[in-house]
């Protein structure tokens, strides 16, 4: 491991062989300064990140991997999008995507190691595949990041340089439920059951759902993902205090940075762990919440694409609604609004016009109500869907296109 400035940086990394791909720290933990010396010394290379945020490096030259695609490359003609559970995005690195470069944001170095703070995700992974085919592993040093425990820790001697580097933290703000979203999350939080482990993903439902959880005692949180609604819990006395909060990423305020910074209550995996099936299913009464653009009358979901453009990816939702439906009193729930008010569009639709991102769930819920789908034949689940979760201005045309399909639907 060795201090260096940004010019020494910069001539290391212009002597890489050509066209090298780069994996990076995703979600809100981007270490945009060595993005920013990459963009000027590499002339061409392939940057691999999960949930981008805007303000990548954006030329020809450069080319967009990822296996979950945030709005930074979202739409980009020059995206390669990669079907992939998140589970198995260290595969990728191990078998097809081999990384040259690692390029962390970490705190600074204490005790011999450096920690990955609010974003472990699928780091460890892509710095032990770099660097068992001689890549660099390199680090942005910042006082701002939170050091965090568990797998976040980095040994010094894992990192080849260090540039040090205090800048903010991005911070994701979280908006106040709208009346529809409070809707879906009250509806959500009749579902889960006491002392039930949580998992919701990114998006105003699931921030909705742990409002509507506020009253709750006893809940613990396995997930991919955590953000503010995770620190109300806390507040407000919800979770059980002889469970860590575990999860594998983290974003929001700096309210919740504060609170992740060598606290004993939070504990930061890597993703093999967070959204192993196997792991996941082992939590009793485990609730897994996420949500989607459409679902058809075979209640399936398509979380992916919108017509021909990938909108984000399978990210851990397959993971977590297997482990779900396999954890002893558990759930899977895939909550969103009954009509699109942007495409105005209904969101239930007869067949899914993308790829299937998920199936097999618990319920469909909407503010419309709740669709119970599991234990229940193919028709008995559609009409559940067009009574309970579908728009009522959709409702007639679904019935329709389910007779063609051959469901005796009334």
């Amino acid at each position: 491991m060795r201090t260096l400035t940004e010019s020494e940086l910069g001539r290391i990394l212009s002597a890489l062989p050509s066209s090298p791909r780069i994996v990076a720290s995703g979600n809100y933990a981007a270490p945009r300064r060595l993005l920013a010396i990459a963009d000027a010394s590499i002339p061409e290379f392939r940057l691999f990140m999960l949930n981008a945020q805007p303000g990548l490096p954006d030329r020809d030259g450069v080319i967009y991997e990822s296996a979950f695609v945030g709005p930074g490359m979202r739409a980009h003609p020059r995206l390669h999008y990669f079907p992939c559970r998140l589970s198995l995005v260290p595969h990728l690195f191990q078998q097809r995507l081999a990384p040259d470069v690692v390029l962390l944001h970490t705190s600074r170095p204490t005790g011999g190691a450096v920690s990955l703070g609010v974003e472990v995700n699928i780091l460890p992974a892509a710095i032990e595949a770099a660097r068992a085919r001689g890549g660099i592993v390199v680090a942005q040093v910042n006082t701002a990041m939170p050091s965090t425990h568990g797998d976040a820790m980095v040994p010094l001697e894992a990192v080849d340089y260090l540039l040090e580097i205090d800048e903010p933290l991005a911070t994701h703000t979280v908006a106040a439920p709208d009346t529809v979203s409070a809707a879906i999350g009250e509806r959500v939080a009749v579902l889960v059951p006491p002392r039930a482990t949580l998992q919701l993903g990114i998006g105003a439902i699931p921030d909705a759902t742990l409002e509507a959880l506020l009253d709750r005692r006893g809940l613990r949180i396995w997930s991919e993902m955590f953000s503010d609604g995770a620190l109300a819990l806390e507040k407000a006395g919800c979770l059980d205090r002889d469970t860590p909060v575990t999860a594998s990423f983290c974003f929001g305020s700096a309210e919740l940075y504060d609170w992740v910074d060598r606290n004993p209550r939070v504990r930061m995996l890597r993703t093999e762990k967070t959204n192993d099936p196997g792991t996941i299913a082992a939590h009793p009464n485990l609730m897994s919440v996420n949500s989607a653009l459409q679902v058809d009358l075979f209640a399936q979901a398509n979380a992916t694409r919108i017509g021909n453009r990938t909108h984000s990816g399978f990210g851990g939702q397959t993971d977590f609604i297997v482990g779900a439906m396999h954890s002893p009193g558990g759930h899977a729930v895939i909550a969103l609004r009954s009509w699109h008010p942007k495409a105005d569009v209904s969101s239930v639709v007869p067949l899914v016009s993308g790829p299937v991102t998920s199936f097999q769930h618990s319920y469909i819920v909407t503010e419309q109500g709740t669709a119970s789908i599991w234990g229940r034949d193919s028709v008995e689940q559609a009409q559940q869907i067009i009574d309970r979760a579908a728009h009522p201005d959709a409702r007639d045309g679904l019935r329709a296109a389910g007779r063609t399909f051959g469901m005796l639907l009334t």
